[in-house]
């Protein structure tokens, strides 16, 4: 309860779900539709297979109606020359640099999202440069992750200096609520529901509650 003569702080809005795909395309529809009926999801960011532009493009084509029919952003991974031709809303670049390069083909009508931001200088600059958002956590191609308090850390030191949103990237289910917790603006899943063996949709419909337990517990 706020002191008397002093005005409450406006409560942060419930960060809301970023799925990433997983990288083999097999049966991705049908998980996407599974995922998406599950709870309310903000942006999808497609992996597109390793194939010649025209196949990657139609991947996407695909892909987009169930996607983009649900109100739901489709960004792809990296490829910001094929989002227009493909349709997609944006695109998820993983350096400054490969956002920089990419911002004449997207902005200002598409997202640039970037990650693989290794300090809070990368982070800035990204910012500065013109980011619709950041994204802390994700692994890199190998699999490797910063450490969580290292993640946590670095979203909480952004979500309390700047405006642009930031995603924070949670490696499983337990890390939801800590990583919301901290000031995330956006919960990125991807291998954490993908793999569940209850099926995706059941892991999103978790993560989604436990999105509002953070809330509750804020």
């Amino acid at each position: 309860m706020a002191s008397r003569g002093r005005q409450a702080e406006p409560r942060r809005p419930v960060p809301r779900l970023y799925l990433v795909t997983p990288r083999d395309p097999a049966g991705l529809a049908h998980l996407m539709a599974q995922s998406l009926a599950a709870a309310d999801v903000a942006a999808v960011l497609l992996r597109l297979p390793d194939a010649g532009p025209e196949q990657q493009i139609n991947h996407v084509r695909a892909l987009a109606p169930a996607v983009q029919d649900q109100g739901v952003a489709l960004l792809l991974d990296g490829h910001p020359h094929l989002v227009a031709s493909a349709g997609a809303d944006g695109a998820h670049l993983d350096s400054v640099d490969a956002l920089k390069a990419a911002l004449a083909q997207l902005k200002p009508e598409r997202i640039a999202g970037c990650g693989g931001l290794a300090s809070r200088h990368d982070a800035m600059v990204a910012g500065e440069a013109g980011a619709d958002y950041v994204m802390f956590g994700e692994p890199s191609m190998d699999g490797e992750r910063p450490s969580f308090d290292a993640i946590s850390e670095r979203i909480a030191w952004w979500a309390e200096l700047f405006e642009i949103p930031c995603v924070g990237f949670a490696g499983t289910l337990d890390e939801v609520e800590p990583l919301a917790a901290a000031g995330a603006d956006f919960i990125a899943v991807g291998e954490a529901v993908f793999t569940d063996r209850r099926g995706c949709g059941a892991a999103v419909a978790e993560a989604a509650q436990r999105l509002q337990v953070a809330e509750t517990l804020a």
